[in-house]
């Protein structure tokens, strides 16, 4: 008999929380039994479901850590930094997988979100969707090809007005995904930022333009520019849906999975 994932999702309330509990709703092989809020949230006390304009079914909002988390069997948390670290010692001290779609994370964050990573299953991403792993591996081999003397590589991306980070998560990871298939470090060759008289591009950088504004929910390009011709890969986000059936069968797999950290593309069998 297959097992049921019991699933706790925190920041429940805010449109990611929501889209996060209807992906769990919906989904045969998930049920919800707990939904975290900040102290002091308005939603405090409200059936989880009701969030998403399904019936009552007696898991309400909380902000009692062990009553949320204590019976599930992983965490989903799409929320901040801090409070993702926080979730992840809780996850490491009581057994739970833990699936991170958090952004903006330090490189200090993430050295201690793999320490935690030692003693139960953690799955981090900047993107949960099929299509943009999938995009970060085409864009792997691309930058592989195609020789960094000939080719000059820029991702682009934009997101709706209320994103508080840049770049975006999902930028970084297909930053990251070019660095690799070029064989050096990101940190060392991105630019972030370009303003006044910036000189010549330098051969092999790889450099991000962000945009804000809107409703946007996620489009994102990298573009490999070479002498009189250029190359586009892009994915669009339409629905943030995706994200959260990411997250969910990321979820699923997650809880066969022995202590460490791992990645979409680890779920996705595309490291194999």
């Amino acid at each position: 008999m297959t097992q049921t994932v019991k699933i706790a999702v925190v920041g429940a309330s805010g449109r990611m929380g929501r889209a996060l509990i209807s992906a769990v709703s919906q989904n045969p092989k998930t049920v919800l039994v707990g939904a975290l809020e900040r102290e002091g949230a308005d939603t405090i006390g409200v059936d989880a479901h009701t969030l998403i304009g399904e019936t009552a079914n007696e898991i309400e909002v909380t902000a009692d850590k062990d009553q949320a988390l204590a019976n599930a069997d992983v965490i989903i948390d799409f929320t901040a930094p801090a409070a993702t670290l926080a979730f992840a010692d809780y996850a490491a001290q009581k057994g739970i997988a833990h699936i991170v779609g958090t952004t903006g994370m330090s490189a200090d964050d993430d050295t201690k979100l793999a320490g935690f990573a030692e003693k139960t299953t953690i799955m981090k991403s900047g993107n949960m969707s099929m299509g943009v792993i999938m995009l970060s591996v085409l864009v792997e081999r691309a930058a592989k090809a195609l020789a960094a003397q000939d080719w000059d590589i820029e991702v682009l991306e934009m997101h709706h007005k209320h994103k508080v980070d840049a770049p975006s998560g999902t930028a970084l990871l297909l930053g990251d995904a070019a660095a690799a298939g070029r064989g050096i470090d990101l940190a060392d060759k991105s630019v972030r930022v370009r303003d006044g008289h910036t000189g010549a591009r330098e051969e092999g950088s790889i450099g991000f333009a962000t945009l804000r504004g809107g409703s946007v929910v996620g489009d994102h390009s990298v573009l490999f520019a070479g002498n009189g011709e250029s190359i586009t890969l892009s994915h669009r986000a339409e629905d943030r849906g995706i994200f959260a059936r990411g997250a969910v069968n990321a979820a699923i797999w997650s809880v066969s999975q022995k202590p460490g950290l791992y990645s979409m593309r680890d779920v996705l069998g595309l490291n194999d």
